[in-house]
């Protein structure tokens, strides 16, 4: 059976975990329980411990979900909102492919 985990860099992981602290600085800014956060979310208190320790293993939905309920689901908006290296990439016309090789 082969294995289909991403591969995480240290620099990501380290992002992951920050960004999993912030989660939980909002959470208990709230005050609210990791038991009631996960239950609004519809998940186990032990995934939202793994999402707030930056574990890569979470779903984009159990995310979203837990965002959901601290009323931050805006925020995923702003990802790559501003692409500066992709906008410095289209003004010198660097011509880009709009799918990525096969492999």
């Amino acid at each position: 059976m082969a294995n289909n985990s991403a591969t995480i860099l240290p620099k990501i992981e380290r992002i992951l975990a920050t960004m999993g602290e912030q989660i939980k600085l909002a959470r208990l800014r709230r005050k609210l329980s990791s038991v009631q956060v996960a239950e609004r979310a519809g998940i186990s208190r032990s995934t939202l411990v793994r999402l707030e320790k930056g574990d890569a293993g979470i779903s984009l939905g159990h995310l979203i979900n837990v965002l959901r309920v601290l009323g931050l689901e805006k925020d995923m908006l702003l990802l790559a909102k501003d692409d500066e290296l992709g906008r410095k990439l289209q003004d010198a016309d660097i011509s880009t492919k709009q799918r990525a090789p096969k492999k």
